[in-house]
């Protein structure tokens, strides 16, 4: 399965909008962990690590911000995520790096496990070498 935008509920209201994110319905797998990035200075970038087995959906909850994914395979995509209503499905295996945010941007993590270190390549080559030897 590749890194692909999911389009999530929509409820419009002239008080507010509302979305809803629920398990196996509009993510393809249970939702263990939920984290969120803030604050992120001006001209840092996040993310630069693939996960062994972690699945993941990524949601601009405010502002925007680019995210590169990469499956090691030789194909690298941009997405632009810039509204709380769209997310971005990334599966295992996947190389990710999150850049380009606007001031007051929250990016929304929705994980499939809880933490765990050793789920995590932190070194690209190492990444590739796992990724081509497996081939999946």
């Amino acid at each position: 399965m590749e890194a692909r935008i999911i389009e999530l509920p929509r409820v419009t209201d002239p008080r507010g909008n509302l979305t809803f994110i629920e398990e196996d319905r509009h993510v393809p797998f249970p939702i263990r962990r939920v984290y969120y990035t803030y604050d992120v200075p001006g001209g840092e970038s996040r993310g630069g690590h693939a996960h062994r087995a972690l699945e993941s959906l990524i949601v601009a909850a405010s502002g925007s911000f680019d995210i590169v994914i990469d499956d090691g395979m030789g194909a690298r995509e941009r997405f632009f995520l810039n509204r709380s209503y769209k997310g971005l499905y990334v599966p295992a295996m996947h190389w990710r790096e999150i850049e380009n945010f606007s001031s007051s941007s929250v990016c929304l993590v929705l994980a499939s496990d809880y933490y765990d270190p050793d789920d995590y390549f932190y070194d690209y080559r190492a990444f590739v070498t796992a990724r081509r030897s497996d081939g999946n």
